[in-house]
């Protein structure tokens, strides 16, 4: 996400606080208060408007500003409508919907009902603008009117249990194809749909909207039954064949794997890979219990020990270690002001390999309060946790570390648990660059480009290296020994408490051969169950 864009969204969130005090206002100091509503008591607005044509301006201007749950809410089936209408619109992707009313019968006094027509011109491709008339009704119910919701006010051929699709091919085609040339997404006379399996749930949309853009000269709405078969062409025209799919940097085999090992998991897991030399983004999953929203992209979390790995580089190349060089590890130490333990584990004086590869916090406690203010916050920005893209088709952020405010806030940074945050994509990104010695520019298209709007340099291949060697470590002598059956990976664990610090998300991050990984369990409480889960991945491919 730009810069720009987020600035949008905090302007947004002000303005809102700002209207949302003004209302409150209002409705606490506004004449004519009782003191009934003085002492505390409140009531329930009924939804819907008080004559009808405010009823139905309210609905259409709400459709056309793509505010589906308002406009919802202003008829007499509010569920039934915000699943059709947010799916109507999701569907059809519209550049814009012009509704606007037409004709409103005359509302005799003491009328219940009344009626008209409206107008809807959905601006679908360029050149490409759909408009018809849709009849409605109006009820008053409670003392409000609200639009008698039916399908047929999407489009009046529209029938109970049929939905708008969008369709390009009047044949089965490949719409979007995966790196190899094996299809995802299907284009047929029942519209867009995903291969047997859908192997990639989460990126679905964010697949099947790139491909009205490239579809060439087919383009058709088209209404289908319960089933998905086309019943009737409602608006132009399928192509008989011959364009041209869409070519994504998904693997078919890595996505499968990585949706088998999320969904292997009881709780909140999800995965992302890249590949270590083109940046392709591989697979993205998450199982049920994580949610439908693509937080393996955006969502962002405490990286606890995984951070290490930005620690280490700052470590190597700002203090002169190497993964030989002596530290000290107690059990318990008092860092600064903060007083800081390790897991139930001391290993008194050893060498840097073998700290990391253990994962001890008093070493790296220690290792960041020696640092400069923004030593930590350099290393990130060397291992792209503070870059920034903008890739057709998904919203990502990949972490954000800035200078500690203070010493304390230093010395718990170092072992992730202070204001520190990455995603599972910034996860993957930051082993994706160790192990390439590059800066990665992640894609989701070989045929769209993605922006770069922050880019960054990799560490020196020197410093490198050295990370190398303990990530290494890790998993031959550390803590992610659970994935040494999985070949030669590269890795390192990580627990990051949250909330009253009772529950902790586990990480695993790393690396074999061209595949970079982050693995991310929300509430494990333990980095065991990531490193299962990644073994499962790397063993399956």
């Amino acid at each position: 996400m730009s810069p720009a864009r987020r600035r949008g969204v905090l302007i947004g969130g002000a303005l809102l606080v700002v209207v949302v005090v003004v209302a409150a206002f209002f409705v606490l100091n506004g004449g004519g208060s009782t003191p009934e509503a003085e002492a505390g008591a409140t009531s329930v607005e009924t939804p819907g408007a008080l004559d009808p044509h405010t009823a139905i301006t309210e609905y259409l201007q709400d459709l056309s500003e793509n505010n589906t749950d308002a406009a919802s809410r202003l008829t007499d089936a509010v569920p039934a409508a915000a699943v059709a209408l947010r799916d109507a619109r999701n569907t059809l992707n519209p550049a814009s919907l012009a509704a606007k009313l037409t004709v409103l019968q005359p509302t005799p006094a003491g009328a219940t009902q009344t009626g008209g027509t409206f107008s809807l011109g959905w601006t679908l491709k360029p050149g490409k603008v759909w408009t018809y008339d849709v009849p409605f009704q109006l009820a008053q119910a409670g003392g409000k009117w609200l639009v008698h919701w039916a399908p047929s006010l999407l489009h009046p051929k529209l029938e109970a249990g049929q939905r708008l699709v969008v369709s390009t091919a009047v044949q089965d085609t490949t719409a979007v194809a995966d790196r190899d040339g094996k299809p995802l997404l299907i284009n047929g006379a029942g519209g867009l749909r995903a291969v047997e399996g859908d192997p990639a749930p989460l990126l679905r949309s964010a697949l099947g909207g790139q491909v009205t853009a490239a579809a060439g000269d087919g383009f058709a709405v088209q209404r289908v039954d319960t089933s998905g078969k086309s019943v009737e062409t409602l608006f132009g025209k399928a192509s008989d064949g011959g364009a041209k799919p869409l070519t994504s940097s998904l693997s078919l085999a890595a996505q499968k794997s990585a949706q088998a090992a999320v969904d292997s998991n009881k709780g909140s897991a999800m995965m992302v890979a890249l590949d270590t030399g083109s940046g392709d983004i591989l697979a993205v999953a998450q199982n049920a219990a994580a949610g439908k929203q693509p937080k393996a992209l955006n969502g962002l979390y405490e990286p606890g020990s995984s951070f290490k790995i930005a620690t280490s580089v700052a470590a190597v190349q700002q203090s002169g270690l190497s993964a030989t060089s002596p530290v000290d590890c107690p059990g318990v130490a008092t860092i600064g002001t903060r007083s800081v333990k390790n897991e139930g584990f001391e290993l008194g004086a050893t060498n840097l390999q073998t700290a990391f590869a253990r994962s001890c916090n008093t070493t790296f406690g220690q290792l960041a309060l020696d640092l400069p203010a923004n030593g930590l916050q350099k290393a990130a920005d060397e291992l792209g946790l503070n870059a920034d893209y903008e890739i057709p088709g998904i919203d990502t952020e990949l972490g954000k570390v800035e200078p500690a405010a203070s010493k304390d806030e230093q010395v718990e940074d170092g072992f992730g648990q202070g204001r520190i945050q990455a995603s599972c994509l910034g996860g993957a990104l930051m082993a994706a660059t160790v192990a390439s010695g590059k800066a990665i520019t992640p894609r989701l298209w070989h045929d769209l480009d993605t922006t770069v709007v922050k880019g960054y340099s990799p560490p020196p291949a020197a410093v490198l290296g050295q990370v190398r060697t303990m990530m290494r470590a890790v998993v031959t002598s550390g803590t992610g020994r659970g994935a040494a059956g999985a070949g030669q990976v590269f890795g390192k664990t990580g627990t990051a408490q949250f909330g009253d610090g009772s529950n902790a998300t586990g990480w695993f991050v790393g690396y074999r051969g061209n595949v970079a990984f982050a693995v991310l369990l929300e509430d494990s409480n333990d980095s065991g169950p990531a490193v299962t889960l990644a073994a499962k991945f790397l063993k399956a491919l």
